[in-house]
C-alpha cells in the first residue's frame, strides 16, 4: 500500500483574499470604541448641563440657606443635601447615557452593529461603562461644589458617600437602557426627565422622608431611589444601611437589568 505524504493545513497566508471570520477577543469590546463613546457623550452640552450644572445650582439654592443647621449627630445639614443631590446627579447622568440607545436605534445603528462581529454583551458593557463614567463625574462635580461652598465632613464620609452614590447609580444605568429600548427616540427624554424628578421627590432626595405623610413614607421605600439614597447618606448619618435598602437596590437592579436584556434581544432579533 502506498502512503501519500500529508498535505500541510492551509493557513491564513495561503488564502489572502478570504475574510478573517475569527471572533474578536472580548466579544469585540475595544478601548478605542469606549473612548469614542465617552467623547461623544462629553460633547453633548445639554446632557452636561442637566447632569453636571443643574444639581450644583440646586445645592446653591436649596442647600446653602440651611448652613446653620445640624443633624442629630452634629454634622451639617448642607452635607445631607449635597449627598442627596449627588445621588440625583448620578442617576440623571447614568440614565441619560443609557437612554441614548434610543437615538441609535432610530438611526439604524443597531442594524449596522449586528452586521459586525461585535457581541451584544460587549455593546451593552460599553454603554454601561460610559454611563458609570458620566455618573462618577457628576458625583465629583457635586462634591466639589459642596466643598467650595463650605461643606466640611470627615474624609471617610466623602469617600464612602461618593462611592455609594456612584455604585448605586448602576441601577439607573440599567434603567436608562430599559427605557431606551422601550420607547422611541423622540420620546425618551420626555419620559426620563419627569420620571426621575418624581422618583427623587418621593424617594427622599429633594425632601427628607420624615416630612412626607406616613402613607408616602411607606410608598417611598419601594421606589428605586430609596435604597441608593440610604446607602449614600449612611456614612454621614451614622445610622447604618438597613437590609431593606440593600434589598431595594438589588431588586431594582435585577428588574431593570433583566428588562433591558429582554428588550435588547427583542430589538436585535428583528435586525
Amino acid at each position: 500500500m502506498i502512503t501519500l505524504p500529508a498535505t500541510p493545513a492551509a493557513t491564513r497566508a495561503d488564502r489572502p483574499n478570504e475574510p478573517d471570520r475569527r471572533l474578536p477577543a472580548l466579544g469585540g469590546f475595544a478601548p478605542a470604541v469606549l473612548r469614542i463613546e465617552l467623547r461623544r457623550v462629553l460633547r453633548n452640552r445639554r446632557t452636561l448641563a442637566f447632569t453636571l450644572i443643574m444639581p450644583g445650582v440646586f445645592f446653591l439654592i436649596f442647600g446653602l440657606p440651611q448652613g446653620g443647621q445640624s443633624l442629630d449627630n452634629g454634622r451639617p445639614v448642607t452635607a445631607y443635601v449635597m449627598i442627596s443631590l449627588a445621588v440625583y446627579a448620578a442617576m440623571v447622568a447614568t440614565t441619560s447615557a443609557g437612554g441614548a440607545v434610543a437615538t441609535e436605534r432610530a438611526l439604524g445603528w443597531s442594524r449596522q452593529l449586528r452586521l459586525t462581529p461585535l457581541r451584544p454583551t460587549a455593546y451593552v458593557a460599553t454603554k454601561l461603562i460610559t454611563a458609570m463614567t458620566l455618573g462618577l463625574l457628576a458625583v465629583v462635580v457635586e462634591f466639589l461644589v459642596g466643598a467650595a461652598a463650605g461643606v466640611r465632613i470627615p474624609m471617610h464620609v466623602w469617600l464612602l458617600a461618593g462611592l455609594g452614590a456612584w455604585v448605586g447609580s448602576l441601577v439607573f444605568a440599567a434603567f436608562g437602557l430599559f427605557i431606551g429600548y422601550l420607547v422611541p427616540a423622540e420620546n425618551v427624554m420626555q419620559f426620563i426627565g419627569p420620571i426621575l424628578a418624581v422618583l427623587a421627590m418621593f424617594g427622599g432626595l429633594f425632601v427628607p422622608l420624615e416630612v412626607l405623610p406616613e402613607v408616602l413614607q411607606h410608598v417611598a421605600r419601594f421606589t428605586p431611589v430609596y435604597g441608593v439614597g440610604e446607602l449614600s447618606r449612611a456614612p454621614l448619618t451614622g445610622e447604618g444601611v438597613s437590609m431593606a435598602a440593600v434589598a431595594n437596590i438589588a431588586c431594582w437592579a435585577l428588574v431593570f437589568g433583566v428588562g433591558a436584556a429582554r428588550l435588547f434581544r427583542r430589538d436585535t432579533a428583528r435586525v
